[in-house]
């Protein structure tokens, strides 16, 4: 249709996008990992036809498993919800082992594909009794909040999302970038490119703002006591 512009928000939209055509705009509002993924040449000069506005989940991710253990210190197994058809789980897979191992937790990773694989993840997790889970935010988990609350509920466990959206469906915690703000600024992007900006000469812009969200009412549900200190760092407290 020769378009002249697409917007991709994410790593897994971008990848096919960026198969389609080297000549033209694709922006992204919330990648997590552009360079990593080849995406991009750097942040600074991307170089082609891609840009837009990123996140570092890998250390999002590793941080966010550093902080569920702080709200379930007593926790040796922690499971992990990442979809291996998102392009940048490879990567903050690594870096989540790596946090494991400082921590001293044991991690089960477990692959979800689709919608369907939820219930059979959290049965896994349940049978090789995890004391809770992460889950690394993708397009299919971000999209889905609220059977992933109620799953977490149903198997009582303990779960770090990166999306807020997922704490307000019932999750217990999140840590992780506004996505409101990133959509914001990438739409900010397309105008630019569309009054005649090149791709390749506009910087990749990170999240510079990282929220830690808790939804008190799920951690009651869960009979968990939340650290005060962690109470006290937290952004936003859902009551």
């Amino acid at each position: 249709m020769n378009v002249d512009i697409i917007f991709a928000p994410a790593s897994t939209q971008v990848e096919p996008a960026r198969e389609a055509t080297k000549t033209i705009p694709i922006v992204f509002a919330q990648h997590a990992d552009p360079v990593g993924t080849g995406h991009v040449a750097s942040l600074a000069h991307p170089g082609g036809n891609i840009t837009g506005v990123s996140m570092v989940l890998t250390e999002l991710a590793a941080k966010g498993l550093e902080i569920l253990k702080q709200a379930v210190p007593s926790a040796t197994r922690f499971g992990v919800l990442w979809n291996p058809t998102t392009p940048s789980h490879v990567k903050v897979v690594d870096a989540i082992e790596v946090a494991g191992k400082g921590l001293g937790v044991q991690l089960l990773m477990t692959p979800v594909r689709a919608v369907e694989d939820f219930d059979g993840a959290f049965s896994t997790m349940r049978r090789e009794r995890a004391d809770g889970f992460l889950v690394p935010p993708s397009p299919l988990t971000n999209s889905r909040p609220i059977p992933l609350a109620e799953l977490g509920l149903k198997y009582r466990l303990p779960g770090m999302f990166g999306n807020k959206d997922n704490v307000t469906a019932g999750g217990l915690m999140s840590y992780g970038a506004d996505f409101n703000y990133m959509y914001r600024h990438a739409a900010i992007y397309i105008d630019k490119i569309l009054k005649g900006e090149k791709p390749s000469d506009l910087p990749v812009e990170q999240a510079s703002k990282y929220d830690l969200v808790l939804n008190l009412k799920t951690a009651r549900a869960l009979d968990l006591d939340l650290p005060p200190t962690l109470l006290a760092r937290a952004d936003e407290v859902i009551e």
